[in-house]
């Protein structure tokens, strides 16, 4: 039964207060319970500059508050780069990464774990996000060339998609073999870099993840309609007037800025931008004027409810958020791909 056209009106600002609730539970509790009050006299004395916080307010506000804004976004960013690859492959197991940036972004990190040293490159805390970054950038652009350079009309969007699979396999093999000349301490440092992690959050990286999601949102939405004309095809989307290589190297763009940006930060989080568009596409099918916005509160709601379990569940310790979306983003991937029967 169709939910009534009320319910769409309304079901981004639940989402939104769902997103509020979510983030105050995230904020309070941890290897450190803090409470309401302390969080409304931490934010009096940062307003009035004071200097006399105790320690539980300096751990809410130089600790739990830009990590619970660091996971908010890069929840966003994840969800809204998994909504705008299956739009543009019209593929609804198309990840944010398959066109080479999440392995790049690893193939990055791990360079720098292994040969960072050895090639004097350390620009302080920038260093790891800088190298994550700059590998993400490589491999898609890798990807994008050589699709480019065979491109005959229909067949695009395929080779796009079997150039990534395969500078895919290429990265994480380069990957592969840095762990395997690593020392113990730099091999141990890219498992765990290559499982997401949220510890390194910061107000620094809190502003350039945050800028660039919500302005790399704000193109998307501004091309929603565009993207569904695409669901139909390509040719028939030139014929409603959509410039097809422009939409691609847009949408291509926005999802490289906004998936390295965040992995620079964070590491490798799986599964989010996966299960998320096929959450809400059980709710309103394929129109991506309503996918966008809400993936990104649904995204931002889901990471924090999986780092509030990788904080709490082994607490003091703390385990890392891409084992948590892994174990539970499998089984609600495989319910949902039987429940809408999707055969390739």
């Amino acid at each position: 039964m169709k939910p009534p056209n009320n319910f769409y009106r309304v079901f981004s600002p639940i989402l939104f207060l769902l997103l509020i609730v979510t983030a105050l539970f995230s904020i309070r509790y941890g290897a450190v319970s803090i409470s309401l009050q302390e969080i409304v006299s931490s934010f009096q004395k940062f307003i009035t500059s004071s200097d006399t916080m105790n320690l539980n307010e300096r751990i809410f506000m130089d600790i739990r508050l830009p990590r619970a804004l660091l996971c908010i976004f890069v929840g966003a960013s994840l969800a809204v780069g998994g909504t705008l690859m299956q739009a543009l492959f019209r593929n609804p197991i198309v990840e944010p990464g398959l066109i080479g940036t999440s392995s790049g972004a690893a193939f990055g990190a791990a360079s720098y774990f292994v040969l960072g040293a050895l090639l004097k490159f350390n620009t302080g805390e920038w260093t790891l996000p800088m190298a994550a970054c700059m590998g993400a950038v490589l491999s898609t652009t890798l990807v994008f060339f050589l699709a480019q350079s065979k491109q005959h009309g229909k067949s695009s969007i395929v080779i796009l998609l079997l150039t990534g699979i395969a500078i895919n396999a290429l990265f994480m093999s380069g990957v592969g073999f840095l762990s395997y000349i690593a020392r113990d301490p730099q091999a141990r440092s890219i498992t765990f870099w290559g499982l997401g992690n949220l510890s390194g959050a910061n107000w620094h990286s809190v502003s350039i993840v945050g800028f660039t999601t919500i302005i790399c949102i704000a193109v998307a939405t501004r091309f929603s309609k565009q993207l569904n004309a695409l669901m139909l095809g390509e040719e028939e989307a030139q014929f409603l007037g959509v410039n097809i290589k422009r939409l691609k190297l847009i949408v291509l763009l926005v999802n490289v800025i906004l998936i390295s940006t965040a992995t620079a930060f964070v590491g490798v989080i799986s599964f989010v931008g996966l299960i998320i568009p096929h959450l809400l596409r059980v709710i309103k099918g394929s129109d991506n004027r309503f996918l966008i916005l809400n993936s990104a509160l649904l995204g931002a709601i889901l990471l924090s409810i999986a780092d509030l379990i990788a904080r709490v569940l082994l607490r003091p310790a703390e385990l890392p958020i891409g084992i948590i979306t892994s174990v539970v983003g499998v089984p609600v991937f495989i319910l949902l791909i039987r429940r809408n029967n999707y055969f390739f």
